[in-house]
Parts: C-alpha cells; sequence; structure tokens
C-alpha cells in the first residue's frame, strides 16, 4: 500500500485556520441569502396587499356609482308616481259619481305603487350596504393572511438561523490522520444537513459493506477490508488517482484525510458516524475549489 505522506506534500496544520474562515464565510453567505430571500418574499407580498387595496377600492367605487346612478333613477321614478298620485288625488276629489269612484281606485294602486317602490328601493340599498360590507371582510380576510404570510416567512427565516447556529456551535474540530485540523465534523444526520446548506464542502454519503469489488463514492472509490463494532474502528482501502491508501484502525468521528490530484493542497476527508458488522455509515467531504485536471 502507499504512504499517503510519501504521495503528496502534507498542508501545513495552521490552514486549518483557513478552513474556519471559509466555513465562517459560508454561514454568513447561507444567512445573507435567507435575508434576500425574507426580503424579496417581504416585498412581494406587500405588492399583493396593494393591488388588493387598490382592486377593492375600485369595486366599492363603481358600486358606489352604479348604487348612485339606479338611486336617481329609481328616485325619479318614485317622485313621477307621487306626482300621479296627488294629480288622481286632485281629479277624485273634482269629480262625481262614477268618475269619483275611478279616480279614487286610480289614486289607490299609485298608493300602493308607491309604497311597493319604496319598500323595492329600501331593499335594494341595504343590499348594496351589506354587499359593501362582505367585500371589505372578505378584503380584510386576505390582507390579514397576507399579513400572517409575512410574519410565517419572518419566523420561519428566524427559526432557521437559530437552528443553524446552534447546530454549527455544536459542532467540533478535529486534527485528522494526516495532521491538519479538520472543518466541521458532523456526528450525525441534522448536523450533516446543516453542513450541507453552509456549501462551503462537497458531501457524498457513504453506506459501505464488505464487498470484493470497491465502490464508487464521489470521485474515488472506497474498499471495506474490516470492522471492529466493539471498539468502533475500521479498516479501508482509498482509490484515488489510480493509486491505493489503506487507512487501517480508524476510529468513528475521526477525519480520515487524504490528498488528492484534484483537490491539490486541501484535503479530502472521510468521516464515519456508525461502524457495525461488515458495514460503515458516514460521508465524504472534498473541496469546492479543486485544481483543474
Amino acid at each position: 500500500m502507499s504512504d499517503p505522506a510519501q504521495m503528496y506534500s502534507v498542508p501545513n496544520p495552521n490552514q486549518g485556520s483557513g478552513v474556519k474562515t471559509a466555513i465562517v464565510a459560508g454561514a454568513l453567505v447561507a444567512l445573507v441569502a435567507a435575508n434576500v430571500y425574507l426580503y424579496i418574499q417581504v416585498d412581494k407580498l406587500h405588492t399583493d396587499m396593494s393591488k388588493m387595496q387598490e382592486s377593492l377600492m375600485t369595486e366599492i367605487s363603481n358600486l358606489r356609482e352604479t348604487s348612485s346612478v339606479t338611486t336617481a333613477s329609481q328616485k325619479k321614478h318614485l317622485e313621477t308616481l307621487k306626482e300621479e298620485l296627488a294629480q288622481a288625488r286632485s281629479q277624485a276629489a273634482q269629480a262625481a259619481g262614477q268618475a269619483k269612484a275611478d279616480a279614487v281606485k286610480r289614486a289607490e294602486t299609485l298608493a300602493a305603487k308607491i309604497e311597493q317602490e319604496q319598500t323595492r328601493q329600501a331593499k335594494q340599498t341595504e343590499a348594496a350596504i351589506g354587499e359593501v360590507k362582505q367585500q371589505a371582510t372578505t378584503a380584510n380576510t386576505k390582507i390579514e393572511a397576507v399579513n400572517t404570510d409575512v410574519s410565517s416567512v419572518k419566523t420561519e427565516v428566524a427559526s432557521t438561523k437559530s437552528e443553524l447556529d446552534k447546530t454549527i456551535s455544536d459542532l467540533k474540530k478535529v486534527t485528522g490522520d494526516l495532521g491538519v485540523t479538520s472543518g466541521y465534523v458532523a456526528t450525525n444526520g441534522k448536523e450533516l444537513a446543516a453542513l450541507k446548506r453552509l456549501g462551503e464542502r462537497n458531501y457524498f454519503d457513504i453506506n459501505l459493506g464488505k464487498t470484493k469489488q470497491p465502490q464508487r463514492v464521489g470521485d474515488i472509490s472506497l474498499m471495506l477490508k474490516k470492522t471492529d463494532p466493539k471498539h468502533n474502528k475500521y479498516t479501508i482501502e482509498v482509490l484515488a488517482d489510480d493509486k491505493t491508501i489503506e487507512k487501517k484502525d480508524k476510529t468513528a468521528n475521526e477525519p480520515v484525510q487524504f490528498l488528492t490530484a484534484k483537490g491539490g493542497r486541501y484535503p479530502y476527508e472521510i468521516i464515519i458516524n456508525q461502524v457495525k458488522k461488515d458495514q460503515i455509515v458516514g460521508y465524504l467531504a472534498t473541496p469546492k475549489e479543486t485544481v483543474p485536471r
């Protein structure tokens, strides 16, 4: 097996500070992105609210115009009926015999029509007022929903930031087997998800069993040689750049580091979180910036 120290020069452990800076920068980028998303959502919700209010005012204005025209027409019709009623009563007062009876009957008919017209207009006015109130209520409900969405977005962003901060603060940095201070080491799925969210490195899941052939993970291949679940130890072979490196008796959550031509001076890291019988589970972390082949 080839010695990794002979394959590539081992970087100075002080380079770990660069990894720390990159992680912090990644966290800041993630938070800035979250705030940008919040501002976009709030701006969109405010725009929707303005459109909704403008639409409501237009509907109410149209309703008022229609109501005004209808009211004027109905008022004119009612005045006409009243004039006819006054004329009929005048004729009834002046007439005699059958003519008087006919005039009285016509006056009574006109009086009934006026009463019906007044009742109908009152109902229409009440219905128009009810429609305006209903539209106002609907608009207020929509505006409240928009305000709720704004609050929800703010809460979600704040929650995401708080959760990310807490998860990152719980992570640990460990010196790898090449003597290089590792980036943050995730020991479970939640912590790994937080690292992926930072996006400063590429992450590939590892679920490796004992097989006769190496298994591809990212741009390298791995072969599990043996496991010791009792002591949380394992041995694997790493195949990269047409060379094979044996990593013997490594411990769970220990950063197993190796250099590749593609990664340059930044090491690849294997973190195994679980050591089972003939099986290991963890992840591979590789640099985002790589050296072109």
